[in-house]
């Protein structure tokens, strides 16, 4: 899909402003699939060709990100690139607080729920090659089928439309969160609850259901998730350093802090294998460049894959706070008009996703009006607000927009 098809997908959505930055009996077996008619075959994933650097560029987001980081304001690292240019990418402060090692721009991050993303892209790219189609009841791939479920389709767990009573809603959360867990495990666990309410009728954000589909991707695959992203995306596109952490075999992943009352503190264990397919991986500035833009260039899925992806598929009750804004709920991203949050504000409808998880806090936003790329991965789970306005300020920079100076409240 070419970016000008992109964009014309993106402005028929119906975008909102942003909502909150908050918002992861028996072994079941493989149920057999049958064919399914693909509409457009998927492209062929190869290597991007490396970014050109343009020396110099958004002098105004550099002296901020300066001052951010000389007042210990902000630790972590900011990568924006328009189109192949590249136009930024810096590290800031500490890759852990207690050896004083500063960040590398190389540093690899936790992704927490950016994670999400992927795995919607392993279903839709299963659904190219023919393997299933988002359409399938979740009753044909986990089986037998738990009471309740069977108005359960994979679009619903795409779109967090399930129903399904997400990991941390769930009694024993405090030790579940601690323990170790396999794929079939977590399985088996969401199995016990019903919906609790009528599938596609409301927006709940939810990790069980990533969960459920990196499960699903295992059956319709016949490999293991981790195996199945990489082979299919990381090893052909070239990124060497993204993985699962879901083995907690630590992979050089930096170290998590939160802010606290004397500065920066570790933060707390991981044990990423709770959310095996919601937020279990790690990457880097350049390797998420990479999958933007194989993903937003229409090298990852076939077009029609790529806009089911990038749809909105909420329903008039999204399930948010009183108050809070709407979004648009595509699978594994969200869309808004971010530039709306920030001040001054500035029309920007962005392609996003945000990630917290156990000191990290991270934004990777795309902006198909401009083919603007910002990544945005911290250290510090306590950067919220400071790094959505980081992102927003490399839009407007990038687009030739005012230069924001804060957030609205």
């Amino acid at each position: 899909m070419s970016r000008t098809s992109i964009a014309g997908v993106f402005a028929g959505l119906g975008l909102g402003a942003l909502t909150s930055l908050a918002a992861v009996g028996c072994a079941p077996t493989l149920a057999q699939p049958s064919a399914v008619a693909v509409v457009e075959p998927a492209p062929i994933i190869a290597p991007e060709p490396a970014p050109i650097v343009q020396a110099n560029s958004l002098p105004q987001l550099r002296a901020r990100l300066e001052v951010l980081a000389a007042q210990g304001q902000f630790n972590g690292a900011v990568l924006v690139a328009q189109g192949d240019h590249l136009l930024l990418r810096q590290a800031y402060g500490v890759a852990d607080v207690e050896t004083g090692q500063r960040l590398d721009p190389n540093a690899r991050f936790r992704l927490a729920s950016v994670s999400k993303q992927f795995t919607a892209a392993a279903i839709l790219r299963l659904q190219d090659e023919g393997r299933l189609s988002i359409d399938d009841p979740v009753c044909r791939w986990i089986s037998p089928c738990p009471d309740g479920w069977q108005g359960l389709r994979l679009t619903h767990l795409l779109s967090h439309t399930s129903g399904l009573p997400d990991l941390m809603e769930r009694p024993g959360w405090g030790d579940r969160r601690v323990t170790p867990a396999t794929l079939a495990e977590l399985t088996r666990d969401t199995e016990q609850f019903r919906p609790r309410f009528e599938p596609g009728t409301r927006a709940d954000y939810n990790n069980a259901g990533y969960n459920l589909l990196a499960a699903i991707v295992e059956r319709a695959s016949g490999l293991a998730y981790e195996d199945y992203l990489q082979t299919t995306f990381f090893t052909p596109l070239g990124m060497a350093n993204t993985g699962s952490d879901a083995d907690a075999g630590g992979h050089g992943i930096v170290r998590g802090h939160n802010s606290g009352g004397a500065g920066q503190v570790p933060g707390p264990i991981a044990n990423v294998s709770i959310i095996a397919g919601a937020g279990a991986l790690y990457s880097t500035l350049d390797d998420m460049l990479t999958w933007q833009r194989a993903l937003h260039g229409g090298h990852v899925l076939s077009p029609e894959s790529y806009a089911q992806m990038i749809a909105d598929h909420a329903p008039a009750d999204q399930g948010l706070p009183e108050g809070a804004r709407p979004r648009g709920w595509g699978f594994g991203l969200f869309t808004s008009d971010l530039g709306s949050g920030a001040v001054p504000a500035f029309h920007a409808p962005q392609i996003y996703h945000t990630g917290s998880w156990a000191g990290f806090r991270n934004l990777i936003s795309y902006l198909p009006d401009g083919d603007v790329t910002v990544v945005v991965l911290t250290n510090n789970y306590h950067q919220r607000d400071t790094v959505f306005l980081i992102v927003q300020q490399a839009m407007a920079e990038a687009t030739g927009q005012t230069f924001p100076t804060g957030l609205q409240q």
